[in-house]
């Protein structure tokens, strides 16, 4: 994603360098229910390298999107959670989720 611009012609263009992209939405499923370490998010998403994770969840805390905790531990222990922003993004999460399972039941495909 890079820097945030500060102007879009379509407010989807801001959308989808927030959100969009191959992990984020995953990333941020995940962290619906509860704050998650970074571990934890490795177990569940087996096919994202560690380095694109790391990445992934930088740009999504920088956009404030996500809140991470660095406890003063060793070895360091670190937590995700969503923020106010994060969590307003729940009900669309949903939405996309049940449109998906729809569209693959539509045209059979498995999920």
């Amino acid at each position: 994603m890079g820097k945030i611009k500060t102007s879009y012609i379509c407010s989807l263009g801001l959308t989808i360098d927030l959100i969009g992209g191959k992990w984020k939405l995953v990333i941020l499923w995940y962290l619906i229910d509860n704050t998650k370490r970074f571990t934890e998010l490795r177990r569940l998403i087996p096919t994202i390298t560690q380095k694109i994770l790391t990445e992934q969840l930088r740009e999504l805390e920088v956009s404030h999107i996500i809140s991470r905790k660095v406890y003063p531990t060793v070895p360091p222990k670190v937590e995700y959670s969503l923020t106010s922003y994060g969590e307003s993004l729940i009900p669309i999460i949903n939405s996309l989720c049940d449109w998906t399972e729809s569209y693959a039941e539509e045209n059979n495909i498995t999920l």
